[in-house]
């Protein structure tokens, strides 16, 4: 079976939507399927292209096997609702108008929502290359916006809803990645035969508690303390803030140490709160190479995974938990909701109110103080999540789920 996956994001990128796309083109690509990636220019988090794409309209290379084609994309600096518009429709239309004639005729083509817009494209494409649709929704949009506070004109809402619906009438199948997202599908009257649950999973062989790295330790200076990390998007929705108060809360133990691991368009202010606050006890990394996440994330020693407290997050399953447990890290979670009971189902972590600097305070108090605890609720992750969520489990899922159309 001949396969497109059409994402606005990819590697050498760094990120949930980037790595989790990878690593279902290259099971698929296991399976004997013909992979390729219609992706855009890499520019993310940055918003500027990386220097060895720079001046190029359209690129053809392969990653492992997969045939990665990039058209070009706006890529920029600025934040505003009006930029990052102009981010996402410049690659939609470019992946259509120079796409077009660099993919070849398709079977089935995969279209990664948000942005929202792609799924126009993703339609365009398989009409032309006489494939299946594939729509996968990895959050629900505009919804999210709305509820985020970052999209409020009506005229727009009303346009990007009809667009939505447009997007989950024409698709073959409807692919969501939690139970709240699928549920949301088909409540609204979609047919609900081909809506279908692919969740986010992890290498279970990438991640693993044995790639901790005492040099890695030694460098970050944390080899004689309790390091509690943060790896991921520095965004809106995670609420980040909630962690600098907790370090805040803990600034006079010397031993416990904050780490912060990624980019996103929070990440200035967090960086000047610690400042505001004088806190030696927080460490800010940048973005890391993939290659560099499994050792950096089994030799931390807790994790930290917040999301604000909004209803439209109860059905949100962040991507970096997986790799987490996987990594037998215990997990603090400041999450409500599906994610909430995964890891009380798991016994893998803390779960604490979202936004609640002092429960998150006292969470890593509990681990720094019981070894024995951390060690529990780190197996119990690893079990879990090589049981249910195994990159190549949910990979055949999805295979069995494209051979059926």
């Amino acid at each position: 079976m001949k396969i497109l996956f059409l994402t606005q994001y990819f590697p050498p990128e760094v990120g949930a939507p980037q790595n989790r796309i990878f690593e279902f083109a290259r099971q698929l690509k296991d399976l004997g399927h013909e992979v390729s990636a219609l992706t855009a220019m890499p520019n993310y988090p940055k918003g500027e292209i990386f220097e060895d794409y720079k001046g190029k309209r359209t690129s053809v290379e392969e990653i492992e096997g997969i045939k990665v084609i990039r058209t070009s994309i706006y890529a920029t600096k600025d934040k505003s609702f009006t930029s990052r518009l102009k981010n996402y429709l410049s690659f939609t239309v470019s992946s259509v108008l120079r796409g077009a004639s660099l993919i070849g005729r398709q079977d089935v083509i995969i279209t990664e929502s948000p942005p929202l817009f792609l799924g126009w494209s993703g339609y365009m494409l398989s009409k032309i290359s006489r494939a299946k649709f594939v729509f996968n929704v990895s959050d629900l949009w505009p919804e999210s916006a709305v509820k985020l506070g970052v999209l409020n004109n009506k005229l727009f809402i009303k346009m990007s809803t009809w667009l939505e619906e447009f997007c989950y009438k024409k698709a073959d199948a409807i692919t969501g990645q939690t139970r709240g997202i699928v549920d949301n599908i088909v409540q609204r009257g979609f047919d609900k035969n081909k809506v279908h649950l692919i969740t986010n999973g992890v290498n279970i062989n990438l991640f693993k508690k044995d790639n901790r790295d005492e040099s890695i330790r030694q460098q970050l200076s944390i080899d004689k303390k309790f390091a509690v990390c943060y790896a991921g998007i520095h965004g809106i929705a995670q609420g980040l803030e909630v962690i600098i108060n907790a370090a805040e809360m803990l600034k006079s133990n010397k031993d416990i140490q904050f780490i912060f691991i990624g980019d996103g368009p929070e990440k200035e202010k967090l960086i000047s709160m610690k400042e505001e606050k004088f806190l030696d006890n927080i460490t800010f990394l940048p973005v890391q190479p993939k290659k560099n996440m499994p050792k950096l994330v089994a030799s931390m020693d807790a994790t930290i995974i917040p999301l604000k407290k909004l209803d439209l997050f109860k059905g949100a399953l962040p991507s970096k938990m997986f790799e987490c447990l996987a990594s037998e890290l215990p997990i603090i979670l400041a999450v409500q909701g599906e994610a909430e009971d995964l890891i009380k189902r798991a016994n893998a972590g803390i779960v604490v109110e979202p936004e609640n600097s002092n429960e998150i305070a006292q969470a890593v108090l509990k681990l720094y103080n019981d070894n024995i605890l951390r060690i529990e609720l780190g197996r119990n992750g690893r079990k879990y999540v090589t049981e249910n969520y195994s990159r190549e489990i949910i990979a055949k899922k999805l295979e069995n789920i494209l051979k059926s159309l």
